[in-house]
């Protein structure tokens, strides 16, 4: 087994948690360093100036490592805000302005700052990244700061390197894995995994095959509820029922909106009864790796993968604190009105041709991802605000009908279906490792596009199908017309939508990247003192076209198709931009004496702007005036890093230590907001504040006898917001053109209120930002008679972190959401592993357990879906696992 990982820094590195694998030794008895590609050079991570953290499969498979969340164990600085399986955004170093739902993510959402990759091809993707489950790894990197040079746009606050084991020429070899687990309070796991590795002709030719499966139980309750229509909800106000004396008709207290709510009769209750169900969330992963390895002379070779990977994610992977009739409820539980699932399909195809011309090295690497993505989600509680009443009551001033208030139906939900594909190539000329004057040179180009079709279903008002429209041209019920693609639009599934679609966009986005990029490294005393410096040319050509469809008055008693009110051509825009310039970073590298590095480290990074769905004027102020316009489209913004380190190995290699300090100002930051009530019922992006990072980290590991390994590693951060930017009145004619925004009139209200600058407070701190995160952890390895065996421990530390700006509402006490970006205190937790093993010649077997405490701390607590929702961390897994190698 291979060595030790991870490198970075901090001063704290002895405080929390963490799991550690056995640690192989070199040939003198101490800690084997573990060897990384992240220079695409091949050298030891303790060789790398810039903090970065290693793990080799065997560290990974006696971890019990398989998908994300296993990672963050082991991980300071890096963080997640997820709302379930590969409903994620990747957080470094704090290095976030909030997350949020996925509903429209793949139209809206930033794309992410920190780039994933699997081998050399590109996996990351707007607020989802692909949760790529690990099995047959070679190793994982994990690259802190930024990686724009060699890494490009996507690496602003780093990258996360997926490495898989490669085909052997020389052996046959196979694995064979099993496992059973217990959830507490939940169903049972199970999963199995097989790697055969076959050289066809020797030395020359070889495949390598892997398939895997795992089943992960649910444990999150959909228990049995109703939906009544509340005096508490928002969108009362279309029904003008005052109270009298403080005193609803139904007895109640008016809320928010100051009116009551409809009588029974008029608003009939729904409930959930049909799919209400125990351990409701099952996970299922499944895939496959078919791997040729062609060495066609001793300098040149051809690699060739195909990789498949099914995510199947029933349920919702959220509690409720409080259920949709406003009814407390116990850990793990929800009250969900319609099917959810999240469905994720993958397939890639890579290529790699490794070869020599004379002295230098060449390399040409290829791939081409398909993603196919299905997801819908429960959004009946969007039914009490006043955006989700607007779709489904009728009369009063609702706009639909003069007759008396009624409602319909409040089950609601959204469906997403995401296609995308992502085209990369790149060609790679390096010079020999051991020349003085060192250089890597090489051109990249990308094609990466997304097709999003977002449906928001949750109009209950009958359609208008021939029979309804002529009862209501008769004077019956009044009818609203479904909703349609705009005509001369680019779209995916062109055409009329369903009965229930109130909202949503088909729409295509992307970019085409060409870049060119060259490193060099000067030793300017040998194997002492090296100086290195790189630049990346890049020019991104960014697009978006389709087109957003809404309901509106003119849908009003038409046949259906034939609303045109809420409809936006965005092909219309000619959204079309190009972003092109340098990033470049430089080092200096001191090798103090073979075993201590100190290093000083200046790079940059960034990431692509994107494009708005829609221009529309909002922020209502004196007058009823509108002071704001949305804008078209927002900016890249940008990272860059000072950081200092010093890598060490004491004590005859039996300690390695390894620490880091750094100072980061990241600007322009790319926000999005969403309120309703006073920017409008969409979400826009624009570019904002600054932020500045203070931080230290370190890592160690101690062979404090041949058997008895200990390992930790911790980041203390100092994360604050620089600049505090307002939204400025930007129409002429308004009395505050060209000043920030102070005042606002609320939508369903007629007086003016403060308005609250939503780029957050100077001197605050930026959510997904914990102070101190760590880990620490503990193996010992011993011989009983034939019989190898192993005992570990380890526990991981979180601090407490927001998920929201400073400025944003405070959620608290809200049981009505308005908005999707409340703010939420997270607060700390601690997790703790375990596991013991025994192997015999080719068997192995252990017993484990995770988060032995059982915790059901919150990593992402929001009102994303209009109603407070916490992810859990997975309660306690009880496991065992028994594996064959030959």
């Amino acid at each position: 087994m291979k060595g030790k990982y991870k490198i970075s820094c901090a001063v704290l590195a002895l405080l929390t948690a963490n799991t550690v694998a056995a640690i192989a030794q070199d040939s003198s008895g101490g800690i084997e360093e573990v060897v990384v590609t992240s220079e695409r050079r091949s050298e030891s991570v303790q060789k790398v100036p810039s903090t970065i953290q290693a793990f080799t499969g065997q560290q990974l498979q006696d971890m019990n490592v398989n998908t994300f969340d296993d990672i963050l164990k082991l991980t300071p600085n890096v963080t997640y805000g997820n709302n379930g399986p590969g409903q994620g955004e990747i957080i470094m170093r704090g290095l976030s302005n909030g997350f949020r739902g996925n509903q429209s993510s793949g139209t809206i959402a930033n794309f992410p700052n920190v780039a994933v990759y699997m081998d050399d091809q590109s996996m990351q993707f707007p607020g989802r990244n692909l949760d790529i489950y690990m099995v047959d790894m070679d190793r994982i990197e994990v690259l802190e700061g930024p990686q724009g040079t060699l890494f490009g746009g996507g690496a602003e606050a780093g990258a996360i390197r997926y490495i898989t084991n490669k085909p052997n020429l020389e052996d046959f070899s196979g694995h064979a894995e099993v496992g059973y687990g217990v959830t507490s309070g939940g169903d049972p796991n199970n999963s199995a995994n097989a790697m055969l590795n076959v050289p066809i002709i020797k030395d020359k030719l070889a495949v390598r095959v892997v398939l895997y499966n795992e089943h992960q139980g649910g444990y999150i309750d959909n228990v049995a509820s109703t939906f009544t229509r509340s005096d508490q909800d928002l969108g009362n106000h279309y029904f003008n029922i005052s109270p009298v004396g403080g005193v609803c008709p139904d007895g109640g207290t008016a809320g928010s909106s100051g009116f009551c709510t409809l009588p029974r009769s008029a608003a009939p209750q729904a409930n959930n009864f049909a799919i209400a169900k125990k351990n409701f969330n099952p996970v299922d992963y499944t895939g496959a790796r078919l791997s040729l390895l062609y060495q066609a002379t001793p300098d040149w070779s051809l690699l060739i993968t195909q990789s498949f990977q099914n995510m199947d994610a029933d349920g919702l992977s959220v509690e409720y604190p409080t259920g949709s009739d406003f009814q407390p409820l116990k850990d793990l539980q929800v009250t969900s009105f319609s099917p959810s699932y999240n469905k994720d399909h993958v397939e890639n195809t890579a290529w790699t041709v490794n070869g020599k011309i004379g002295d230098l090295g060449v390399v040409y690497t290829g791939g081409y991802t398909v993603r196919n993505l299905h997801e819908q989600m429960d959004y009946t509680n969007y039914s009490r605000s006043g955006g989700g009443m607007y779709y489904q009551c009728v009369g009063g001033s609702t706009g639909w009908g003069a007759g008396a208030p009624s409602c319909y139906s409040p089950v609601a939900s959204w469906h997403d279906s995401i296609s995308s594909t992502h085209q990369s190539h790149e060609l790679r000329v390096s010079s020999p490792d051991d020349w003085r004057f060192r250089f890597i040179g090489g051109v990249y180009y990308e094609n990466f596009q997304i097709d999003d079709v977002m449906n928001f279903n949750y109009k209950s008002i009958p359609d208008c199908d021939p029979a309804n429209l002529a009862a209501a041209l008769g004077g019956g019920p009044v009818c609203v017309a479904n909703v349609r693609t705009a005509p001369g639009s680019t779209a995916n599934q062109p055409g009329v939508r369903g009965d229930t679609t109130a909202f949503g966009e088909d729409t295509q986005r992307g970019y085409k990247q060409t870049a060119a990029f060259a490193s060099v490294d000067y030793d300017i005393i040998p194997e002492v003192l090296t100086v290195s410096a790189g630049t990346r040319w890049y020019q991104y050509k960014e697009f978006e076209v389709g087109s957003q469809y809404g309901t509106g008055t003119s849908c009003l008693n038409v046949p259906n198709g034939d609303c045109t009110g809420g409809m936006v051509n965005i092909d219309a825009a000619h959204d079309k931009v190009n972003y092109h310039g340098f990033k470049s970073r430089a080092n200096v590298t001191w090798q103090i004496n073979p075993d201590i590095m100190a290093y000083a480290t200046w790079s940059e990074g960034f990431r692509p702007g994107a494009f708005n769905r829609s221009v529309s004027d909002v922020a209502p102020g004196p007058g009823g005036l509108a002071q704001f316009t949305k804008p078209n489209g927002y900016a890249p913004d940008s990272l860059v890093n000072n950081e200092i380190g010093v890598k060490s190995q004491l004590f005859d290699h039996r300690l390695l230590l390894n620490l880091s300090a750094y100072y980061m100002k990241w600007s322009d930051v790319q926000f999005l907001f969403f309120n309703p009530t006073e920017l409008g019922n969409t979400t826009f992006g624009i570019n904002g504040p600054s932020y500045h990072v203070k931080g230290v980290e370190g890592q160690f590991t101690a062979l404090v006898t041949d058997g008895l390994t200990l390992s930790g590693s911790g980041s203390y951060n100092k994360d604050t917001q620089a600049s505090s930017p307002c939204l400025i009145d930007n129409i002429p004619g308004t009395p505050a053109f060209g000043s920030c925004i102070t005042q606002i009139i609320p939508k369903g209200s007629a007086t003016l209120v403060p308005f609250q600058n939503p780029f957050g407070a100077l001197g605050t701190t930026p959510p997904f930002s914990p102070k101190f995160q760590g880990n620490i952890s503990a193996r010992y390895d011993w011989m009983m008679d034939s019989y190898a065996m192993f005992a570990q421990a380890g526990a991981h530390y979180m601090g407490s972190m927001f998920n929201q700006p400073a400025t944003y509402l405070d959620g608290t006490g809200i049981t009505v959401p308005n908005t999707t970006f409340l703010r939420y205190l997270q607060p700390a937790y601690t997790t703790v592993d375990a596991s013991i093993g025994i192997s015999l010649n080719q068997w192995t077997a252990q017993l484990y357990g995770t988060n032995l405490t059982n915790s059901h701390a919150s990593t992402f607590t929001s009102s994303a879906q209009f109603i407070k929702s916490e992810v859990p961390l997975r309660p306690r897994v009880m496991g065992v696992k028994l594996g064959y190698t030959f």
